[in-house]
């Protein structure tokens, strides 16, 4: 497994609270956990969509790297909680905090409280497309078929 080096830091808040570091669940794990970083409670009520930051910033070694942040799977699976971009995507020049925009899918209020796990991280490459206008594209098997095109 190929490493990378992340530059981290503590964002800037008056409460001196402490941050939870991402860190990788398992040896396996493909995503780093990002906690909330949260003075209260924060609920989050039905349909709802909250920014919910994470005391974090990062800096990428170079924009051959993204960070691109996804929902964990249990808070979605049992409490219907996700986020509202779907994948959130850490350009190589942001350095801000990373906050997290998310969604109560369910029918139930959902309170984040501090230190909560509520998306992960995935460093992943990233390739510089140079686009070529041609009049046609080469045939394939499926063409243009779309949406159910391949069966259910």
């Amino acid at each position: 497994m190929k490493e990378i080096q992340v530059k981290i830091k503590k964002t800037t808040r008056e409460n001196g609270q402490a941050v939870n570091e991402p860190i990788y669940a398992t040896a396996g794990s493909a995503g780093m956990d990002l906690c909330a970083y949260l003075e209260a409670d924060l609920t989050i009520d039905p349909g709802a969509i909250v920014r919910v930051p994470t005391g974090i910033a990062l800096q990428l070694p170079d924009s051959s790297i993204g960070g691109f942040v996804f929902p964990r799977s249990g808070l979605s699976s049992k409490h219907g909680v996700s986020l509202a971009n779907c994948v959130g995507v850490i350009d190589s020049d942001y350095t801000g905090e990373v906050v997290c925009p998310v969604i109560n899918h369910s029918d139930k209020a959902y309170t984040v409280k501090n230190g909560d796990r509520i998306a992960q991280i995935v460093f992943m490459p990233i390739y510089r497309a140079n686009l070529i206008w041609v009049d046609e594209l080469e045939d394939t098997e499926r063409g243009a078929g779309g949406f159910g095109s391949t069966g259910i």
